[in-house]
């Protein structure tokens, strides 16, 4: 047997099972770094609000604190006002359910000619099987429900921490990336740290404010047709429609929709049509005015992330795609070279390739005149506009057989003192010297 062969098991073996304790291990720690990562992508967002304190004098870390307080405040005040609602809807539908059910069974026995009573319904109802089954499943799941939430409290808890250290030490923690990197890494480092916070924080402002005034709009509407709980549908109006991708309206408006619906259903229409209306007024006017400098990506390629970061992460792919793509794109836009674009009918989006010389090209043209106009005095006029110019009289130059230059100039061979005294215009000028041979028609002087 070779040498190296037991040397090659042990160390295949180690392999195998180096591979097969990073899989376990990734994949028990899957939950963490999930949390790490929604963590940064918030510190990433809040970041620009830090920074805005810090410059002011204000500590890192209390500017942090503030920054959280904030979201607290805001997060506490959405659920209170639709718990409040949706605690109102639920007394509300307890107190009526006896008139629903009469209705239901008055409709009953006149359609189908029964003799039903609301006492039957309700006995029946209260001893059917499959209600205490139902309690009793309900009953059983109290302590996974208690479990789920407890965990979901931990993970918001682990989230929270990591956000507040990324955001308060962020210099700290760029600083410690940078020291295990040469000099022209830690300046690309740097560049896509600053274009991942001004995307993410950009999409989170940018977000907020279009919720603000989309909750203002849908909170008019809501208290002109006098539907309840208008504060608390506008609200969720605007969170839900900003923060969910794709599906965001959709879900939004459907609350809004069945409150209205119990008040006159009329209401229901008038709330459906606004909602439509006013989304392609923000997809097309007023989005494009505020994420213009921000999160401007193709909306095809917004909806191609959310589907990918789904398809990966599952709701908080979702949340995060949008500003991981503009990132990502943001920082590949530094590094790859664009070229002018033809002109070409198919690229300019026309279906027919324009006679003469296209609009770009004119322009182009002129923008070309225009700088030879500036660089020379004054403009060239059009080639094909030009009118024929009028021929200048040029006077004939004095013909002196002697080759002395005309009165008041300077010869050509004065000296540099003499050409430094001469007047402006005096200076004769250079040609180039003349045969010295004799002329035509004159003897040859002999030597």
């Amino acid at each position: 047997m070779p040498r190296w062969l037991p040397r090659a098991m042990v160390l295949a073996l180690a392999l195998v099972a180096g591979f097969q304790f990073a899989s376990w291990a990734f994949h028990e720690l899957t939950s963490l770094l999930l949390n790490i990562l929604i963590a940064f992508f918030l510190a990433l967002a809040i970041e620009p609000a830090v920074d805005w304190m810090a410059a002011r004098g204000l500590r890192r870390g209390a500017a942090t604190g503030l920054v959280f307080l904030g979201i607290l405040i805001a997060v506490a005040g959405f659920f209170a006002l639709l718990g409040s609602m949706l605690a109102d809807q639920i007394v509300t539908m307890v107190e009526d359910f006896p008139n629903y059910l009469d209705k239901v069974i008055s409709w009953v026995n006149t359609t189908f000619h029964t003799e039903l009573s609301r006492v039957e319904v309700q006995d029946s109802l209260l001893h059917s099987d499959w209600l205490q089954k139902y309690v009793q499943d309900s009953a059983n799941n109290v302590l996974d429900v208690s479990a789920q939430v407890l965990g979901g409290l931990f993970k918001l808890l682990t989230v929270t921490l990591f956000a507040f250290y990324f955001a308060a030490d962020g210099p700290r923690l760029r600083r410690a990336l940078c020291s295990v990197l040469p000099p022209h890494r830690q300046s690309e480092v740097l560049r896509a740290w600053e274009i991942a916070v001004a995307k993410t924080g950009g999409y989170l402002y940018s977000r907020g404010l279009m919720a603000l005034i989309s909750g203002i709009a849908h909170y008019i509407l809501l208290e002109v047709l006098g539907v309840p709980y208008a504060p608390a549908l506008a609200v969720w109006v605007g969170l839900i429609s900003q923060f969910i991708p794709t599906i965001g309206t959709y879900l939004a408006g459907g609350l809004p929709m069945l409150i209205a619906f119990t008040v006159d259903p009329w209401y229901a229409v008038w709330v459906l049509g606004f909602v439509v209306i006013y989304q392609q007024f923000e997809n097309y006017l007023l989005q494009p005015r505020i994420t213009a400098k921000t999160v401007d990506i193709h909306p095809a390629v917004a909806f191609g992330s959310v589907i990918a970061g789904t398809a990966l992460l599952g709701a908080v792919g979702a949340l995060i795609a949008i500003p991981a793509t503009a990132t990502l794109q943001a920082f590949l836009g530094t590094y790859i070279k664009r070229y002018e674009v033809t002109d070409e009918a198919r690229v300019q989006g026309g279906t027919r390739r324009p006679r003469g010389m296209s609009r770009l090209a004119r322009v182009r043209r002129a923008l070309r005149r225009g700088e030879g106009g500036a660089a020379s005095g004054a403009s060239a006029p059009d080639e094909a506009d030009a009118e024929p110019a009028a021929p200048v009289a040029v006077p004939a130059r004095p013909d002196r057989s002697d080759g002395a230059p005309p009165a008041g100039t300077v010869p050509a061979q004065a000296t540099d003192t003499e050409r430094a005294q001469a007047p402006a215009g005096a200076l004769a000028p250079s040609r180039s010297p003349e045969p010295t041979g004799p002329a035509a028609g004159e003897p040859v002087p002999e030597g």
